[in-house]
């Protein structure tokens, strides 16, 4: 057996079922009075597919705590094989856990699962993202009056964004809290959450219906601020540009934004 092809069997051995190798596999190697060659592969085997199900635990945290370790594993485990690692980093094992559950399960449990594993995926997005500097409050401070009609930003590319349609912010949260674990349940109307990251911490803050329709309109609709109190002003009337500063203000606070001619292709590209 040639290198390339007993690195290729190996390579399917550990990805396989089975911690039992093949034939000519088995035969390539040589074991040892301490372990031989059947036992020393299992162990391979099993501490392999064991560092996998370690990792995705450790990604969705609040998925294993709500199916628990049977249930999770099974479903790691079939996720694995439908998915199997293909990039030199761990960091990338889960990307496609979401999609998986929401093909593999029934609508109406794996909905919820799905969501809430999109919601855990989205913390690791904001943290592990490309860093930009934000708009900040000095920087709003010395824009000239004459700019402000005209002002447009976009999302920075930490920032994620989910529109849960059940509450798994609070099954993310009582696990967070070490609290009661509670029911899984659909909420009355969509709800847009947000995640990002400041200074290595991230963060995640639930938009009202109003809040979300303003925020998608400057960041990714491209509404300059004259535009973003046009649209509140059906709304709010006389009230739509305070109600917009206020916003404004609050989203810089919290370190969401980038001004948009300063934001790089990549950053554009990145942005939600």
């Amino acid at each position: 057996m040639r290198l390339n092809e007993w690195q290729l069997a190996f390579e399917d051995f550990l990805l396989g079922e089975q911690s039992t190798a093949n034939l000519s596999l088995g035969r390539s190697l040589i074991g040892g009075p301490p372990l031989d060659v059947e036992t020393g592969l299992a162990i391979y085997h099993n501490a392999y597919q064991a560092r996998l199900q370690e990792v995705l635990r450790g990604d969705f945290p609040t998925l294993w705590h709500w199916l628990g370790d049977d249930e999770f594993e099974a479903l790691a485990a079939a996720y694995l094989r439908h998915s199997p690692s293909s990039n030199f980093s761990l960091r990338w094992l889960g990307k496609d856990f979401e999609a998986f559950i929401r093909q593999h399960l029934v609508p109406e449990y794996g909905g919820p699962l799905a969501e809430l594993a999109a919601l855990e995926w989205a913390f690791t997005l904001a943290f592990d993202a490309p860093d930009h500097a934000a708009l900040t409050l000095q920087t709003m401070a010395s824009l000239p009056p004459a700019d402000w009609p005209l002002l447009q930003v976009s999302l920075r590319p930490c920032v994620q964004w989910l529109e849960c349609r059940h509450n798994s912010v609070a099954l993310w949260r009582a696990v967070k809290d070490e609290a009661d674990f509670p029911e899984s349940l659909l909420l009355d109307s969509p709800q847009v959450c947000l995640i990002w990251r400041a200074e290595l911490v991230c963060h995640y803050r639930s938009l009202s219906a109003a809040e979300a329709d303003a925020l998608n309109g400057m960041a990714n609709l491209g509404w300059n601020f004259a535009e973003l109190c046009a649209e509140l002003a059906v709304i709010y009337g006389e009230g739509a540009p305070l109600q917009a500063v206020t916003w404004l203000k609050q989203w810089v606070q919290d370190g969401l934004l980038a001004r948009r001619e300063s934001l790089g292709e990549e950053g554009k590209s990145l942005a939600c």
